[in-house]
């Protein structure tokens, strides 16, 4: 079925196969990450500020000028604040001025669109990425319930949503036109990276993929948690992939703006 639906045709070649691969890695194309874990303890992202660092040295080695980094706020697992996640970016903001490493960092976070979510809407202001744009994600295995009413909010409260990792969401794989409706909602679209290496599995490759075709991804961000999420991102760069990503209309460097 998803060679079917979101496959490439055999017919077609791909424009970009014939460029040499990178030697070195460089995403400094984008300017910006907006997806990211490296507040060290309040996820399941960096653990320590040794992490943090390293994490986003590596970012900076690669060519990204600006990081907003973006902890979750899933009242369950992650019952971070504002507050919280402010104090921890002041903290590895002085970390980084006194090593030296030459990279913006802000915070936004990666809200989970629930009942708490919409007490926080109601209560503002929210966190955002860029302007006015706030970065939510929703379960992974059902679409949640008045769902469209919630982007509806976001939009009311002045507000535009930028949708996480859509590729990701197993209940829109069998119909693609649902990622055209969020777009006609207003939202924006975020690409994970990894996911057109196969990362996340060969099905949500696929359906990277025919987003990326079809024009409806907004921004592209690494969700960088760990080390070897960085090792990954560092070797696309360094791939035949880096050629495709580094052609698409990406928004990111309005970040750096």
């Amino acid at each position: 079925m998803f060679s079917r639906l979101f496959g490439r045709k055999k017919q077609e070649k791909d424009p970009y196969q014939d460029l040499p691969m990178p030697e070195t890695a460089d995403w400094s194309v984008f300017g910006a990450d907006m997806h990211s874990h490296f507040i060290p303890g309040i996820d399941d992202g960096a653990k320590t500020m040794e992490d943090s660092l390293a994490l986003i040295k590596g970012m900076a080695d690669m060519g990204y000028k600006t990081i907003v980094t973006t902890p979750h706020i899933m009242i369950d697992y992650y019952a971070n604040t504002a507050e919280i996640i402010n104090s921890g970016l002041k903290t590895v903001q002085d970390a980084l001025k006194e090593n030296n490493i030459d990279v913006t960092l802000r915070a936004a976070a990666e809200y989970y669109i629930d009942d708490h979510f919409e007490q926080l809407l109601e209560q503002g202001p929210l966190l955002t990425i860029h302007k006015k744009e706030v970065l939510v994600e929703i379960s992974m295995l059902f679409e949640p319930p008045g769902l469209a009413n919630v982007l509806f909010n976001m939009q009311r409260k002045g507000y535009r949503p930028v949708i996480a990792h859509p590729e990701r969401y197993l209940f829109f794989h069998r119909d693609i036109s649902k990622y055209q409706e969020l777009k006609d909602r207003g939202c924006m679209l975020q690409l994970n990276m990894l996911a057109i290496t196969g990362y996340y599995g060969q099905n949500i490759k696929a359906v990277a993929e025919q987003l990326l075709a079809r024009g409806l991804y907004d921004y592209i961000g690494t969700d960088m948690h760990h080390d070897k999420h960085a090792g990954l991102v560092n070797a696309i760069a360094r791939s035949k992939d880096y050629h495709r990503l580094a052609a698409y209309p990406f928004k990111n460097r309005a970040i750096c703006e």
